[in-house]
């Protein structure tokens, strides 16, 4: 792995340069390497990468390496950009994490790989690839792992990776749902209310939009029929108060006779559920309505 290998290759005295820090999806700001941007190749180049001797941190602060590595809102790099790490130098930053989640879903920098994202509290709060981090190892050593083993979202905006979301937080809280608060946020940084939760399933920038907004912003969602509801749409309640209002996440008709469906959603005096529901529906709360998420792209 070249984090093994290259403060060898530097001791060398073989010149190592040009070797880049992920930029997966990221708007925040570009670098330029020879006249091409790095929004144009999906990274931006180091210059002098790690000359200095991999080091095993003491307790959760780690070394970085490379530059422009993006901090993410969730564990998916196809998540909301929060940050960058190393903006202009290599390995100016040491980050801080309190634990780390297996997505599943291998990073690769160079001949370095990890399926590791580590969430970071500084020097941006966040999560990050532990491929940006100068370790030899695929993991953070001493970190907390969770989330082992459970679906993770995967990045390209889909439905599927919505209701993967959606399903981490019915175990997230040690094997069980996340608890219902209004005031506080979890681990990933969402609101734990209904609204933050269903943020969170839609990969939007943390805390999470409230409920009203959810409906509202045409850059979020659109309204749409009963008839045309698919996994991963969206029944809100955006009337009345904090109190009142609802949302939920759509996955699946119970019947032909659309009588009922199943549905995700984060509710007072609960938490994460995954159950039967009929709101919107004939017979059900008539406040809610139909909206589609614009990122699905229909």
């Amino acid at each position: 792995m070249w984090r093994r290998v290259l403060p060898t290759v530097a001791a060398a005295g073989i010149g190592v340069t040009g070797f880049a820090g992920l930029a997966h999806g990221s708007d925040v700001g570009s670098a330029t390497t020879g006249g091409q941007s790095a929004a144009t190749t999906g990274r931006a180049h180091d210059g002098p990468a790690r000359a200095h001797s991999v080091r095993q941190a003491a307790a959760a602060d780690f070394p970085t390496w490379g530059t422009r590595w993006v901090v993410h809102a969730t564990a998916d790099t196809g998540s909301p950009a929060v940050g960058m790490i190393n903006k202009t130098a290599p390995g100016q930053d040491r980050i801080t994490a309190d634990y780390q989640v297996d997505t599943g879903r291998k990073v690769c920098e160079g001949s370095s790989c990890s399926t590791f994202m580590a969430h970071l509290t500084g020097p941006v709060s966040g999560f990050l690839s532990v491929v940006a981090v100068d370790i030899a190892q695929d993991r953070l050593p001493g970190v907390p792992v969770q989330g082992g083993g459970q679906p993770q979202p995967q990045p390209g905006g889909s439905r599927g990776e919505m209701l993967n979301r959606a399903a981490t937080w019915l175990t997230a809280n040690n094997g069980a749902q996340v608890p219902y608060s209004q005031a506080k946020v979890w681990k990933d940084g969402y609101r734990q209310d209904c609204s933050g939760y269903v943020s969170m399933a839609l990969g939007l920038p943390t805390p999470g939009t409230n409920t009203v907004g959810l409906a509202t912003d045409r850059g979020i969602t659109r309204p749409i029929s009963l008839d045309e509801l698919k996994p991963g749409d969206l029944l809100i309640d955006a009337s009345g108060d904090n109190n009142t209002r609802h949302v939920v996440i759509f996955e699946k008709w119970n019947d032909d006779a659309h009588t009922s469906y199943t549905a995700y959603e984060q509710r007072g005096d609960h938490g994460t559920d995954h159950r039967t529901l009929t709101y919107g529906l004939p017979g059900g709360d008539a406040e809610f309505k139909p909206y589609r998420p614009v990122k699905f792209g229909d």
